[in-house]
């Protein structure tokens, strides 16, 4: 009898284990062990993310009609953040990094002032005016040529500017709005330096600050009548008002199409549904 169990257990008792094994092993993670990005469950903002890339890679001439409508349905039966990504795994991200030339004229801010600037004119003529940013620090250097710096327009994101000159058988010349403080601390050799400085009544105005020197040459730096930077303010304020309402109407506009397009996913996904119900019926009735 042992005899007889011994030759029937043998096999058996290691067959049952493996037979364990076998169940358990491909369903069992270690706790605490990470899921793989690729692997986990996406969410509606991400399937709407990758629609707006589909979007506006069918805008762009990237897809046509056919590929961008095969793309939209495999996005929302996608299951994973993977085969939403292989979706759109040759097309570049929505925007393609750039960003919009309208937020950038008007992105300035203490995170991100603008950079020093350098205007050099030798034998030759430099200009900067109209509508900018004026930043922190500004170089000068005019060798036998004219440097034109124009601020009536400018906008200040800080409040101190500082103006370093040098003019060498050459120009500089300055123009600035009236309401702000202008000071100076250059002087002219052999040259003329003339700077119309200015205290603004208003302490939080811009600060202008001009210095250097002129060697047989010259630096002129006044007010120009009429500008004022409360004029400016308002204009900005008015762009900024554009924008926004610019950018709103974009964002409707987007999210409208995204639900349209979702819609009538949802209209074909019932369609196709009832299509299998309806065969499935038919089939149980033959």
């Amino acid at each position: 009898m042992d005899e007889h169990n011994g030759g029937h257990m043998g096999p058996e008792t290691p067959h049952a284990v493996n037979l364990t094994k076998a169940e358990t092993r491909p369903v069992t993670r270690p706790a605490g062990a990470p899921v793989a990005e690729a692997d986990i469950r996406a969410s509606d903002a991400d399937r709407d993310r990758i629609a707006e890339i589909l979007r506006e890679a069918l805008a762009e001439g990237r897809l046509d009609p056919e590929e961008h409508a095969e793309r939209i349905d495999t996005v929302y039966r996608a299951k994973t953040m993977g085969e939403l990504e292989h979706v759109v795994r040759d097309l570049p991200a929505a925007g393609g990094g750039r960003t919009r030339p309208e937020a950038a004229a008007y992105a300035s801010g203490p995170g991100a002032p603008p950079a020093d600037q350098s205007l050099v004119a030798i034998f030759s003529a430099s200009v900067r005016k109209g509508r900018w940013q004026v930043p922190a620090r500004i170089n000068a250097v005019a060798v036998f040529g004219t440097v034109e710096i124009d601020l009536t327009e400018a906008v200040f994101p800080q409040q101190q500017v500082q103006i370093n000159v040098t003019s060498i058988f050459g120009s500089v010349d300055i123009r600035v709005p009236e309401n702000i403080t202008v000071r100076s601390s250059g002087s002219g050799v052999l040259g003329s330096f003339e700077v119309t400085t200015n205290e603004a009544p208003d302490g939080d105005a811009p600060q202008v600050l001009v210095n250097g020197y002129a060697v047989l040459g010259s630096v002129d730096a006044r007010p120009k009548r009429g500008a004022w930077v409360r004029d400016l303010r308002g204009r900005l304020r008015e762009g900024h008002r554009e924008l926004r309402h610019q950018l709103r109407d974009e964002h409707r506009e987007r999210h409208q199409r995204m639900r349209e397009e979702r819609q009538e996913w949802h209209e074909r996904l019932r369609a196709e549904r009832r299509e299998r119900r309806d065969r499935f019926r038919k089939g149980l009735d033959d």
